[in-house]
């Protein structure tokens, strides 16, 4: 905060430069109005998200209408993480897309980030984090396949996991300040207690559950009761 300017009076007494403080009012209303800033989510379907700060837009696995996009990030190669005829409806006019290898033929100018790989893109910074499954069995995700993401956007860092298991990489994640994990289930592979283990892991500040369908997110919430992360929800699956 900056200091407010005085001045000594005919009497001795400390009087208020009324120029220096409408300056310091003025400072500290741009101040707070900069600090209420905040990055504005918007869950549109199962694995897909919307995030604004400032104007600008990123989506990440779009499969439904939304925001134009500045930036979109496509965490694997399968249709409900991405959606070429959705992609094309939200993509702003030489808006860049992240994407793994795999899906590169689906979309050809698209950006490939491979696991443990970074760069800024549209001025946002992102780095790629593996996803991928340990337990066998199919759908299989292979290491290497997918990326889960961290941006930095809006002062924050915020995780997306994609379609993964409690790997060393996830695991190695720190500093989250917002992290969406998804519920891996087949074949027990990220329940609600194990995602509930790796969150409570690596420590994000806030997590938001999704890619959950049917799964019970009382049974997260509870399993990282007394935890210092905030659970919240959303409403991926809109009621018909």
């Amino acid at each position: 905060m900056m200091p407010i300017s005085r001045r000594p009076s005919k009497s001795g007494k400390l009087v208020r430069s009324s120029k220096n403080a409408a300056k310091a009012a003025s400072t500290l209303l741009i101040a707070s109005l900069a600090f209420a800033a905040e990055v504005e989510i918007t869950p549109i379907t199962h694995a897909s998200v919307q995030l604004s700060y400032e104007g600008k837009v990123v989506q990440v696995d779009p499969t439904a209408p939304g925001a134009p996009a500045d930036l979109i990030l496509i965490t694997g190669a399968e249709n409900d993480h991405l959606d070429p005829a959705a992609i094309a409806k939200i993509r702003k006019p030489g808006a860049p897309v992240v994407i793994p290898a795999a899906g590169k033929d689906k979309v050809p100018d698209g950006i490939v980030l491979n696991n443990g790989e970074s760069r800024e893109v549209a001025g946002v910074q992102v780095e790629a984090i593996a996803a991928y499954d340990l337990i066998p069995g199919e759908p299989f995700h292979p290491k290497g396949r997918g990326n889960g993401y961290v941006i930095a956007f809006g002062g924050k860092r915020i995780y997306f996991s994609g379609v993964t298991e409690c790997v060393p990489e996830v695991q190695a994640l720190r500093g989250i300040d917002i992290a969406f994990v998804s519920m891996n289930l087949p074949h027990e592979r990220m329940t609600m207690t194990a995602a509930a283990a790796c969150v409570a892991g690596f420590g994000p500040k806030v997590v938001y559950p999704y890619h959950y369908r049917n799964a019970k997110l009382e049974e997260f919430k509870a399993a990282l009761a007394g935890k210092p992360i905030e659970v919240r929800f959303a409403e991926w699956y809109p009621r018909k």
